[in-house]
């Protein structure tokens, strides 16, 4: 298993992972997956603590972690909102995936980092908590996917080597 930046030739793989939750699961609330194309502008488009790792095996891609904004706003620039999506569970790749995501994001300018989990997954909490972020706030019933709605627990985690 390998742990890279993105590169182009990787957006059809990521496109696909993501393409495969929004058609089946509620970890997203897109209701239409965005073609490999928005996936190669991110890829294109990396900079500071706007990051887009994916894990490979074989040469195909079967995880991505990224960081970017936060919020469209100035005073919100060094706040990161984080998230990961895979394509095979319980195997550990998720927490090497974000353990490298987390390690760029620690050695950088960025002070936060978010991430927004739809409930239930306790997977991911678990992910989360073990990567210290804590729960800041729970959004209730602001999703609605497949007939059901869907809480959002926000969890943060302060960056940078050395923050506690």
């Amino acid at each position: 298993m390998e742990i890279r930046d993105a590169a182009a030739a990787d957006a059809a793989g990521i496109a696909a992972i993501y393409a495969a939750e929004v058609r089946t699961g509620y970890a997203t609330f897109d209701l239409e997956p965005p073609p490999a194309a928005h996936w190669a502008e991110l890829v294109a488009t990396r900079h500071g603590a706007h990051h887009l790792l994916v894990a490979a095996d074989g040469g195909a891609v079967v995880g991505y972690a990224k960081s970017g904004t936060f919020r469209p706003r100035p005073a919100y620039d060094t706040t990161v909102e984080t998230s990961i999506y895979l394509q095979r569970r319980g195997t550990g790749l998720g927490t090497a995936l974000y353990a490298a995501l987390l390690d760029r994001l620690d050695d950088g300018d960025a002070h936060l980092a978010v991430a927004n989990i739809a409930l239930p997954n306790d997977a991911s909490v678990r992910l989360h908590e073990r990567f210290g972020f804590t729960a800041s706030g729970t959004l209730h019933e602001v999703g609605r996917k497949f007939g059901t709605w869907h809480d959002v627990v926000c969890y943060q985690r302060p960056l940078g080597r050395g923050r506690p």
